[in-house]
């Protein structure tokens, strides 16, 4: 079972005119192991004190699950996350070109000679260590190779590898990881950003290809233009992967408000698997194929992620749609008469930009 190792706390608070308090850290943390995650990724302790005290407090819930902070690969960063007693460390290092040489110089020994120092102290305080490597989709995947053959060599325990600039596909993503995951040199873990849309479709196929775990957010948040989405990656493995995952759909709701509210980023309507409108169905085709089977027009319940279903009366609503209404009215409807009052609904509907209620129609249809 792949697992998910959830960000909003670091990289999701990294998002340009986010910052959480430390209540909603609190929540969000909590709100995170019950709907779901396998790890959770909680700051930076370099940051400062303020940081470290936050980290510190989320440890203090004793959640039953690895909980990781970020660093630089520095013995700075690393002593700080040690001072807030993490026992799980991810540490970053830049592995393109471009990066190396805004950060090293260019100088790959020098590189060499940081990750060993505090990889090494890392492993001696007995922590978890995954090398994160910054700018991965745009690094030569021998050098990859080389960097976790060394990790791995320093006792390492897992590798990120990063779509840090969000330009990957899923077939790039899924022919550089199966390169990386056959050396079965470290686990492979997914970061990826959705500057072209594609996040949570590359970690999939990253997971397809042999990765064993994939960074996410709650609703994308993150830099620039987001991470892979926590709930999206979730409900794939459960229903696209068949893992065994209970997922809390009240919980998940609530996780998901408590991040929009706190971020103060509204949720899209039409948003995959948590907007309000997903399942909701116009079309008269549609409609009438979901009051015959349910399983028509929709890839899962809306209750498994705590909506509702809606047939909303609209421009493309058919007979289908009124009728069902009519009926939920308590009105048995002629099928003539329906027909008759379509293209008025339909006029109506395009006229003041809204749909009608079911009163609407139902004095509609007795006035006709």
């Amino acid at each position: 079972m792949a697992l998910i190792n959830d960000t909003t706390l670091r990289d999701g608070e990294q998002a340009p005119y986010v910052a959480f308090n430390t209540k909603e850290k609190l929540n969000i943390a909590q709100l995170l192991y019950e709907s779901g995650s396998d790890e959770l990724e909680v700051g930076i302790p370099a940051m400062g004190s303020k940081e470290q005290s936050d980290i510190k407090e989320i440890l203090a819930l004793n959640l039953p699950i690895q909980v990781m902070s970020w660093n630089r690969a520095t013995m700075s960063d690393l002593e700080a996350s040690l001072a807030c007693g993490i026992k799980a460390v991810d540490l970053s290092i830049p592995v393109s070109q471009t990066l190396i040489d805004v950060k090293f110089g260019g100088d790959k020994e020098k590189l060499f000679r940081n990750l060993e120092e505090v990889v090494t102290h890392a492993k001696r305080e007995g922590l978890f260590v995954c090398i994160g490597g910054e700018d991965s989709s745009r690094a030569d995947n021998k050098f990859l190779k080389e960097i976790m053959q060394i990790g791995k060599s320093f006792g390492a325990d897992r590798f990120r590898y990063c779509d840090t600039i969000g330009t990957l596909t899923p077939m790039q993503t899924f022919t550089n990881i199966s390169y990386l995951a056959s050396q079965e040199l470290l686990d492979i873990e997914m970061h990826t950003h959705n500057d072209f849309g594609m996040a949570t479709a590359n970690s999939i196929a990253g997971i397809e290809a042999g990765a064993t775990s994939a960074n996410t957010t709650v609703i994308g948040l993150g830099e620039r233009a987001g991470n892979a989405s926590f709930e999206q990656v979730l409900m794939s493995l459960k229903h696209q992967f068949n893992e065994n995952r209970e997922i809390n759909a009240i919980k998940l709701q609530e996780l998901v408000n408590s991040v929009s509210i706190a971020a103060n980023k509204p949720i899209s309507s039409s948003r995959p698997i948590v907007g309000e409108n997903i399942f909701s169905h116009e079309s008269g085709i549609h409609v009438n194929g979901m009051i015959k089977n349910q399983n028509s027009y929709e890839a899962f319940e809306p209750e498994l992620v705590g909506l509702s279903r809606y047939f909303p009366i609209g421009k493309h609503s058919g007979t289908s749609t009124l009728a069902y209404h009519l009926n939920a009215s308590g009105i048995i409807p002629i099928a003539q008469k329906v027909q008759s009052i379509l293209p008025l609904v339909r006029e109506i509907v395009t006229n003041r930009k809204k749909v009608l209620n079911p009163q609407e129609l139902k004095e509609l249809y007795l006035c006709s």
